[in-house]
């Protein structure tokens, strides 16, 4: 019955996220009538659409407002945060998996905090302003603080326990540093502030395919990862008596979720919450089996990333409430609901 359901409920999922990027594109802060916004969407598409079979470059007309709205503003942002749902899922399930606990999301492993670090060092110190550069200095950032989590981590054989406690004490050291900065230095916090509520507002499409490949890699390394998480699981002992060697199990979880999360923080800003609750809610729908939690998770991410995305840009229009925030509003009653009815399996 249940492998039935996992069958079944990866093309539910798979409409569903179409169906809301569809829906990204068409509302906005800016409410505009669907018989104009259609039309637009429809004739850029389809001139991508020849674009690729012809094996050219897409040349969409931006001849209106409207089309500047949708190819712009919405189609963008609507590509950042599909991709940014897809990897932040997938990300939590990895590091729920790699450190078996089942509260653990990937900014405990100081990939968040790496980020910001850098983020905020590149403001104070060169006075970067762009996304791209945000981008470009959050993603090294994530990487070196990564880095030094398993490095330190390996010192003492790489356990779950190790790992955890490894990212905890260097995200607090890191997190120093940016308060400092941000507490000396006004143009610092300014600009620091816009990018940690995490959004995906303002990004142009340069930022989505500048994250793209860091994404589609960690995601093709997180698919393939779910058999070994499903070896992590019976514990490091019966690991390496099975003859897998966990060192490098887990310098490759490091690695995937390096890229998965330094991408997507780099781009949107810190979205920790994400991470956590959806392997939970995939974890109640699949069961314990990581070949499947990793690909629902993806999913979900990419589901709730882009709904409350949406979301945000209706419920205060003209203004709009940033996705960060709206993911916590609408994520934590449903964690809370799924704690009460004892429905958060182990890890």
């Amino acid at each position: 019955m249940r492998r039935s359901v996992r069958v079944l409920g990866i093309p539910l999922l798979l409409a569903t996220l179409a169906a809301l990027v569809v829906a990204s594109v068409l509302f906005g802060t800016r409410p505009v009538p669907l018989d104009e916004i259609w039309p637009s969407f429809t004739a850029g598409a389809q001139e991508i659409w020849n674009a690729l079979i012809n094996l050219r470059m897409p040349q969409v007309p931006k001849d209106t407002d409207v089309d500047g709205i949708v190819w712009d503003l919405r189609v963008p942002r609507t590509l950042l945060g599909l991709t940014a749902g897809l990897a932040i899922g997938a990300a939590g399930a990895i590091t729920q998996g790699h450190t078996r606990n089942p509260i653990a999301d990937p900014g405990m492993l100081g990939v968040n905090a790496g980020a910001a670090c850098a983020v905020v060092g590149g403001i104070y110190l060169l006075g970067i302003t762009s996304p791209i550069a945000f981008m470009f200095f959050g993603l090294v950032g994530a990487i070196i603080a990564s880095t030094v989590v398993f490095g330190l981590s390996s010192l003492s054989g790489s356990s779950p326990l190790t790992l955890v406690l490894a990212g905890t004490g260097l995200t607090a050291m890191l997190t120093a540093i940016t308060s400092a900065i941000v507490l000396v230095d006004t143009n610092s916090l300014d600009q620091w502030r816009f990018w940690s509520v995490g959004s995906t507002a303002g990004r142009g499409i340069d930022v989505f395919w500048a994250s793209l490949p860091f994404i589609g890699v960690g995601l093709v390394l997180a698919l393939a990862s779910g058999f070994f998480l499903n070896v992590l699981s019976l514990g490091d002992d019966m690991t390496k008596a099975l003859g897998s060697r966990v060192v490098l199990i887990r310098a490759l979880g490091v690695l995937t979720i390096t890229l998965l999360i330094g991408a997507a923080t780099a781009a949107c800003g810190p979205i920790v919450f994400l991470g956590l609750v959806v392997p939970h809610i995939a974890r109640a729908i699949v069961g314990a089996d990581y070949r499947w939690i990793i690909p629902y998770s993806a999913l979900l991410g990419g589901i709730l990333l882009v709904g409350c995305d949406i979301l945000g840009r209706v419920v205060a229009r003209p203004g709009e409430v940033q996705v960060g925030v709206m993911l916590a509003l609408v994520g934590a009653p449903f964690l809370i609901v799924m704690v009460r009815r004892q429905r958060l399996g182990t890890v």
